[in-house]
């Protein structure tokens, strides 16, 4: 997969830099060429020795190394790399870049190189949250670094949290999505909503639900990767800005009704995969509500159903919804589908482990306007819309022309 590509691993010090070897080993499986680039502060976790014999190339550590004639040793490093990956990258390593100073070999390299960037952080949760390296790590994400999350578990100072170097299944799938990932999209508009709606009760309480938008941020991702032009109208969520594609924020269901009809005209694929609530209070308050010891009652009205008007018009757009259900999901999910006229429907019970809101991966089952049914097993959000748009794409792909002759 990665045959004859050139990706610079940079280590740095932290607990995590003894999976590094183990990406080493990966990359060199794909048959990519790797060249390791430590850190002084790297090099305290795992030897050098180590990555050279994984690597099979020389361990890069000094920016001035002794006894060697090196003219412009961190441009030819940064202008041979197709890939500069750092993992683990330290709050220490982020910072540097962020604020442009180069004073070791791998920060040189990063400050020269033309090619992407992508940085995967792993420290104690509240370094990773400190203010200071959320602003770091947002001001790379908008001048095109890329970045893994950190996973949430046990970390090395004996805490739970996040601040986990990503799983390597993914750090090795972002690699490849990098370097070789297929333009299947490309000429395609697609237009995809993500989050929560709030539906104001007064000035200061909404009615919501408990979406992350993460779902919906990964098929964004996924779509740009992809070739796609993307639109991304997004709820409220604690979710970063993606880069590279059209993004708007909305709060109420109206709001984001307005918003696709705005742009359903210039797109060719519509995934709402936001969970739009169904009712909102009729009538709004317009001060405060105040607790007077007394039972209030609501009065809620159905919201306008999205999916269901645009599938009234589709004019050949594919259409493709999410259902949440908690008993008999496929033909809960078939009803929808055939009601809403859809082209695929993606459906997952909360009450699975490891599936529906506030978590990294999903449990699902794609079921096309054909009935035809495919049930996936836990994985993380990232490969789901994966494999959504996988399906996506062989939806668009039109039926062959060619009959078969009778001889």
């Amino acid at each position: 997969m990665l045959k004859d590509k050139n990706i610079i691993l940079g280590i740095t010090g932290g607990i995590a830099a003894y999976k590094s070897a183990e990406i080493c080993r990966r990359l060199k499986k794909l048959e990519a060429n790797v060249v390791v680039v430590m850190t002084k502060a790297g090099a305290k976790f795992i030897t050098p020795l180590t990555m050279e014999t994984l690597s099979e190339n020389e361990v890069v550590t000094e920016l001035f190394p002794e006894n060697k004639v090196v003219k412009t040793r961190h441009i030819d490093l940064a202008t041979w790399a197709d890939l500069v990956l750092i993992a683990p990258a330290t709050a220490n390593i982020i910072g540097k870049i962020a604020s442009g100073i180069a004073d070791d070999i791998l920060s040189t390299v990063v400050m020269s190189t033309l090619s992407p960037v992508l940085l995967c952080p792993s420290m104690n949760e509240n370094m990773y949250l400190n203010p200071i390296v959320q602003k770091n790590i947002q001001k790379l994400k908008d001048l095109g670094y890329k970045f893994i999350e950190p996973g949430i578990g046990d970390l090395a100072c004996g805490t739970v949290g996040k601040g986990r170097l990503a799983d390597l299944d993914i750090i090795l799938r972002e690699v490849a999505d990098i370097l070789v990932k297929k333009k299947d999209l490309e000429g395609k508009k697609i237009l995809i909503t993500a989050g929560p709606t709030q539906e104001p009760v007064d000035k200061v309480r909404f009615l919501s639900n408990r979406s992350s938008g993460k779902m919906g941020y990964a098929l964004a991702q996924e779509a740009k990767a992809r070739g796609a032009k993307t639109i991304l109208i997004s709820g409220p969520t604690g979710l970063s800005k993606p880069a590279g594609m059209r993004f708007h924020q909305v709060k109420t269901a109206g709001e984001m009704y307005c918003q696709v009809k705005l742009y359903l005209k210039e797109a060719d694929i519509l995934i709402m995969a936001a969970a739009v609530s169904d009712f909102a209070p009729k009538i709004v308050q317009s001060q405060k509500m105040k607790r007077e010891g007394k039972e209030i009652s609501l009065e809620l009205e159905p919201t306008i159903d999205i999916l269901k008007e645009v599938g009234k018009n589709k004019k050949g757009k594919l259409l493709v919804g999410f259902a949440l259900e908690t008993e008999n999901e496929v033909e809960n999910a078939k009803g929808k589908l055939k009601e809403k006229d859809l082209d695929l429907i993606v459906v997952n019970n909360p009450y699975v482990s490891g599936a529906g809101f506030e978590v990294d991966t999903n449990v699902v089952t794609l079921i096309d306007k054909k009935g035809k049914i495919e049930k996936l097993p836990l994985m993380p959000k990232k490969i789901v819309a994966e494999k959504i748009l996988d399906k996506v794409v062989s939806l668009l792909k039109k039926p062959s022309k060619k009959k078969n002759e009778r001889k």
